[in-house]
């Protein structure tokens, strides 16, 4: 089985010296099911606040937070920030259930089947609906119209929210900014060989094509190699591995765990240094296959050292880590068991590798798939078409006031809305854009296709509020207020 994380990150404790973004945290009692009247517990759901540039009667920017932390995407969103200082909107980062130190269960959360059962995007979309509810009961006693205007924003998984949440809830929501938001990245919907694909003419566009041939041939090596107990012990001093490969299973895991890092590397291609998931320089990719290309590989154990070398760029930036664990949990902010889970229940996303892509051959095998998850949580996938019949996958024309924008360095583009659905559910693409690089902080080294997507974003919402109080407000009051505001 393979997985891979909306994002995946290893913790290298790098501290950040980008802007950091102030909130009060708070907390909600929200109700454990939803759609059940039957159960009745509640739990505690956290979501961030900064309401330092509202306003009486200005709107609500709400992120639908993603399957990890979220303090770690309140500090990664600086578009909401700026736009906020605008608008003079209510800025709101809700933590998804399950995730972050929002656990239901607390300590059990993931002791049982029984426990995660409670664990859907469906359940994390009414905590969502309920919350801005509670959201306009604090912030609304005195506003001039019924409710204030809510702007959801996500992206990633995030960005999949905010779609569906103003598709599924649109009284809860005006708009939605859907940033890579791979909504279409589901059996029937998108061709599993696409991810890789893309991954692959990155590294080649940005790389070089010896990168590419150099990471394609090292399966190969790595396979053969590990077959003895010395090429064990050579890959593991080559890769600086924390425990030395002693089995099948140690080699399977150092292959997924090498897949990962390249996907990362091409999906937060940023073109200044950030420390989002790991610290890395600008133009990664680029920098990846320098290193790569710059030793020799003319040997197959050279081959594998300029592998290690190029690696370190994403594993090493800092030159403090002693060793690399692929054995650990590769993503401490974020909630890896949690989506696993995910998963094998309601976002079931087939990819699979060819012979046209750099990654070993991987075929996508429902049973095996469902075996998999069976042998780890005592689940089956029961459908897998549950987001498509919960939310329309391509069908999707009646909806409204949803942007959907997706770079095209990134993997997860190909799950994306790359067209417009209708005038009213539209696409902007970010030709040379990486993992939602528009919803981060402006930032000088941003390509014109980034602004102008920001640009786009802020037109639309502007349009979208223009409507609402509009529709909303007595005429005198909205002529006076918000008339040629927006």
């Amino acid at each position: 089985m393979k997985l891979i994380l909306l994002f995946l990150t290893i913790s290298v404790g790098f501290i950040s010296n980008e802007e950091e973004y102030k909130f009060i945290t708070k907390y909600i009692d929200v109700p454990l099911d939803h759609f059940s009247f039957t159960v009745n517990n509640t739990f505690k759901l956290r979501y961030l606040i900064n309401d330092s540039y509202f306003n009486q009667d200005d709107p609500i920017f709400f992120y639908t937070g993603n399957e990890g932390d979220i303090s770690m995407f309140a500090q990664n969103t600086g578009f909401i920030f700026d736009l906020a200082r605008k608008l003079g909107a209510l800025i709101v980062f809700a933590e998804h259930r399950f995730y972050g130190e929002t656990l239901p269960f607390g300590n059990a959360s993931y002791s049982s089947p029984q426990n995660l059962g409670y664990l859907s995007a469906q359940q994390a979309l009414a905590d969502y609906v309920y919350l801005i509810n509670d959201l306009q009961k604090q912030y609304g006693k005195n506003v001039d119209i019924i409710k204030l205007p809510v702007i959801a924003f996500g992206g990633s998984y995030g960005g999949m929210l905010a779609a569906w949440i103003r598709i599924k809830y649109p009284y809860a929501v005006t708009g939605a900014i859907a940033s890579s938001a791979p909504i279409w990245q589901f059996q029937g919907l998108t061709p599993c060989e696409n991810f890789y694909k893309i991954v692959t003419d990155v590294i080649r566009s940005l790389g070089s094509e010896s990168c590419v041939n150099t990471l394609t041939k090292s399966w190969g090596i790595l396979r053969n190699l590990t077959k003895t107990d010395k090429g064990k012990t050579d890959v593991s001093n080559t890769f600086k591995l924390c425990q030395p490969l002693k089995n099948q299973n140690n080699t399977d895991a150092l292959l997924s765990w090498l897949s990962d890092i390249y996907v990362n590397i091409v999906m937060i291609n940023y073109p200044y240094p950030t420390s989002f998931l790991v610290p890395l320089p600008g133009n990664p990719v680029k920098e990846f296959c320098q290193a790569i290309d710059s030793s020799d590989s003319t040997g197959d154990e050279d081959l594998l050292t300029a592998v290690a070398k190029g690696l370190e760029i994403y594993t090493n930036f800092t030159s403090s880590v002693k060793c690399n664990d692929i054995l650990a949990d590769p993503a401490p902010n974020l909630g890896y068991l949690g989506w696993y889970f995910q998963s094998c229940t309601d976002m079931i996303m087939p990819i699979c590798s060819t012979k046209d892509d750099l990654f070993e051959d991987y075929q996508w095998d429902f049973s095996e798939f469902s075996n998999s998850c069976f042998k780890k949580f005592s689940v089956r996938p029961r459908n897998e078409e549950v987001p498509i019949l919960e939310f329309g996958g391509k069908d999707i024309e009646t909806a409204t006031n949803i942007v959907f924008s997706n770079g095209l360095l990134d993997p997860w583009s190909s799950g994306g809305v790359l067209k417009n659905i209708s005038s009213q559910v539209v696409s902007i693409l970010i030709p040379d854009g990486a993992h939602h690089v528009d919803l981060r902080s402006s930032n000088p080294l941003d390509n014109e296709d980034v602004k102008v997507a920001r640009q786009f974003h802020e037109i639309q919402i502007k349009k979208w509020l223009d409507k609402y109080y509009f529709h909303n407000l007595p005429l005198d009051v909205y002529s006076e207020k918000f008339k040629g505001r927006f």
